[in-house]
């Protein structure tokens, strides 16, 4: 049940927290703490991982990284073939865009992990996001707040989006989503993100800005204002692969480029705005 290993103690009561499954979601984890770093934020910078090759660990720790390796979930049989990357996308299909060949849906319930680390306050942020301001006012936002899964239409508002989100660990929490998530029959089908809109139902409003999916720039274009984004997530394709939409978000990939290196790193409010936007 306390199946995590942090390589050295908490600095902070505080701490933005990610995950990184395998080398490529590494890559990812990288620019985030970079795009961190930049904001100046005194908070605890956690990469939970699963499985990463030394080299994968070697650079999130020089980035300032707490590495703190988490074992999956210890789910049933029956749960585990209903979530297989096969057996999942087969029953509910992704019609909006292509998850890349890495991502292994089981692998996103290693995220309520969480709820054990050794803090009192946690932002969790996907390892396909950078973060362009400071968002520690976040860390005062109550469990569970996250924004809304917007980036086709307005009427996906009612939905969350759990690539950003605000939490309190706890063991307590921790043991009671364990058995509410592997029940007779259970199938999540946006694996944690449908389970943490149903674990936590009245879950609290962020602004759309505090997790701007890539999509919308894409698909409501109007929504877009880069002198309010503070978080832009890269769902879907990865800005760090060669993909067919790669060119239609080239402003969006080029922006993760440059804060997956060294910089410079430009203001966003010089950025253009979306195709057909003055």
């Amino acid at each position: 049940m306390n199946a995590i290993a942090a390589e050295r103690p908490a600095r902070d009561r505080r701490a933005y927290v990610t995950l990184a499954t395998n080398a490529e979601y590494a890559i990812g984890a990288a620019a985030l703490l970079r795009s961190l770093r930049r904001t100046g934020t005194g908070a605890d910078l956690v990469v939970m991982f699963t499985e990463l090759d030394p080299a994968s660990r070697d650079m999130l720790r020089d980035l300032g990284g707490r590495l703190v390796q988490v074992d999956l979930l210890p789910t049933s049989d029956g749960f585990n073939a209903a979530h297989a990357r096969g057996t999942l996308h087969g029953a509910a299909p992704f019609t909006k865009g292509e998850k890349p060949p890495f991502h292994t849906p089981l692998d996103n319930f290693a995220k309520l992990r969480l709820w054990q680390l050794d803090y009192e306050r946690v932002v969790f942020i996907d390892a396909d996001a950078i973060v362009l301001q400071d968002i520690d006012r976040l860390f005062d936002y109550p469990q569970f707040s996250a924004a809304p899964n917007v980036y086709e239409s307005l009427a996906d508002f009612h939905r969350l989006n759990s690539g950003v989100f605000t939490a309190r660990p706890s063991g307590a929490t921790f043991r009671d989503m364990l058995a509410r998530l592997d029940r007779p029959g259970a199938f999540w089908r946006r694996t944690d993100q449908t389970f943490l809109q149903e674990y936590f139902p009245n879950w609290h409003g962020l602004p759309v800005f505090d997790n701007m999916l890539q999509y919308v720039w894409l698909n409501l274009p109007e929504l877009w204002r880069w002198q309010d984004i503070r978080v832009l997530h890269y769902q879907y394709e990865k800005p760090w692969q060669d993909h067919a939409k790669a060119d239609s978000l080239r402003v969006l990939v080029d922006l993760w480029r440059a804060h997956a290196g060294d910089g410079p790193v430009p203001d966003p409010r010089d950025l253009p705005p979306p195709p057909g936007m003055a």
